[in-house]
């Protein structure tokens, strides 16, 4: 089989590094495509290298995955990443799933030029799936990406109804928390009637002080939702055009105008700019301390170069978030920060929600954290490897109350107008709008973000045609998204009678 190096290679960073936009429907790519399920495992190579793969995430040791890279991966795979990365991938997979059972062997119409195979996992019942290519004289593993799968074709369709929701989300939530498999807190509302929440874990286990309700959970790339809101009320008022050229508002002191002027506020919202993301070298060998005001990223975004041109395509940027940092700042005359608590956070109700800064003692506020078994502890925090103060493109804090309250003042033009919400709800390229993801599925139209890093994740999802609102923030290294994607699985398959959007 032919590969795709640079996709699959993208993929399986994603994971590394948990900074990707879970997509509910990963395993069914954009597009018209049909698939089928059959439930055999394939004689041969295949089905030997399709069971180490599965041994090696259920065995969830370093030792499993070096046997698996040695045995049955090829050099240029095992190379592409150092073994300390493919062992924290794999580690990562079974922390999100507790472990999989082989289910079924997908096809598609057309068809797809590597297997995949779909998986059931043992804390959730989701559905997951790998997808790999084999090479070579001996057929060895070259590219491997783990993602959601939809429901096998060959599975009959759960059985929820809105009676039925509640009592199995707290059953779930029981069994994840007896587990330690997620610490954090949950909230489920229909229109405006919150109808679950549930909390667990501990915010700090130096002091073994418990989450709650309205602790302030790390939302990572959440707050890109709130850049991008702000910049259309900015639109509406005329201070800003989505067409201008970033060198409107962006200087030469940030990047050259040979970039900005291509650059447009719509590529930085719909991440088809070009640019890339300043999490790079300088951030990772620099301190931390030095990052606080937006102006303080300006070293780690100049001298960067467009991997692609401007409009061609879809590329992950948090240096596109940020300058749409600078872009309000410039518009407005008034510091980043001030504008979003201003404008975003006071009108929606947003009591808990900011840009704290991790060296003052702010109340209530939940430490990451990232297993570590090999330590004594089983655990390490994420102090030293996050910002200490976030901005345009993440890095932020709140409660998953105060989501809540963001997504309801979004719905009822508290923020911007439907005018607005349309634009930025609409997907302008395959599952992205602006500033938010955009899914369409089982569960209708489903709009929100997500965030990961090491040590934090969280999901807002805002199921538009459902009329459900679900928050999930953690403090566990990918502790939301598997929790929000079973949520996301359950509300797709109420009967559509139950599920009326309660909106005018």
């Amino acid at each position: 089989m032919k590969k795709s190096p640079v996709r699959i290679q993208r993929s399986f960073a994603c994971l590394f590094l948990s900074f990707c936009i879970p997509l509910f429907t990963a395993a069914q790519p954009a597009g018209e495509q049909s698939y089928a399920d059959v439930s055999v495992m394939p004689d041969g190579v295949a089905g030997e290298r399709i069971q180490a793969v599965i041994d090696a995430v259920n065995a969830n040791s370093a030792d499993a995955v070096i046997a698996l890279l040695e045995q049955h991966c090829a050099a240029e795979f095992r190379e592409m990443a150092p073994a300390e990365m493919h062992v924290n991938a794999f580690r990562s997979v079974f922390q999100s799933t507790g472990g999989v059972r082989f289910h079924s062997i997908r096809t598609y119409v057309p068809a797809r030029p590597e297997t995949v195979v779909i998986l059931r996992d043992e804390l959730f019942g989701s559905w997951s799936a790998f997808s790999f290519f084999l090479e070579g004289e001996d057929q060895k593993i070259n590219g491997l990406n783990f993602s959601p799968a939809r429901t096998p074709t060959n599975v009959e369709p759960e059985e929820v109804t809105e009676a039925s929701l509640v009592p199995e989300l707290g059953q779930l939530l029981r069994r994840l928390c007896e587990r330690d498999a997620f610490s954090g807190a949950i909230l489920v509302a229909k229109g405006d009637e919150v109808r679950f929440t549930y909390v667990c874990g501990e915010a700090s286990k130096r002091f073994h002080v418990p989450n709650r309700l309205d602790t302030k959970f790390n939302l990572g790339s959440m707050n890109k939702m709130f850049t991008a809101t702000a910049i259309l009320q900015l639109a509406e008022q005329g201070k800003i055009a989505l067409d201008d050229p970033i060198s409107k508002y962006v200087d030469d002191s940030w990047l050259p105008e040979s970039i900005t002027g291509k650059v447009t506020v719509h590529h930085l919202l719909t991440h088809t700019s070009g640019l890339g993301s300043y999490f790079n070298d300088t951030y990772w060998n620099g301190s931390r301390e030095l990052y606080r005001s937006v102006e303080d990223f300006k070293p780690l975004v100049q001298g960067e170069t467009l991997q692609f041109e401007p409009g061609e395509r879809f590329g992950y940027s948090n240096t596109g978030m940020l300058l749409l940092g600078v872009v309000i700042q410039s518009a407005t005359g008034q510091d980043y920060f001030d504008y979003i608590r201003e404008n975003i956070y006071l009108p929606a109700g947003m009591e808990n929600t900011d840009c704290y800064e991790m060296d003052y003692p702010v109340e209530n506020l939940a430490i990451g954290y990232v297993p570590a078994p090999d330590s004594p502890w089983k655990w390490e925090n994420n102090l030293y490897k996050h910002v200490i103060k976030g901005g345009p493109a993440g890095g932020g804090f709140s409660t998953v109350e105060d989501l809540f309250r963001f997504a309801r003042a979004l719905q009822s033009g508290k923020l911007v107008s439907k005018a607005s919400l349309e634009k930025m709800w609409t997907p302008h390229t395959a599952r992205y709008g602006y500033g938010f993801s955009v899914e369409s599925g089982p569960a209708g139209k489903v709009v929100g973000h997500s965030g990961g890093f090491p040590g934090l994740n969280g999901n807002l999802d805002i199921f538009l045609d459902k009329g459900y609102t679900v928050a999930v923030l953690s403090n566990y290294d990918n502790g939301a998204s598997p929790l929000a994607r079973r949520v996301y699985e359950l509300i797709g398959s109420l009967p559509v009678n139950q599920t009326g959007n309660t909106q005018d």
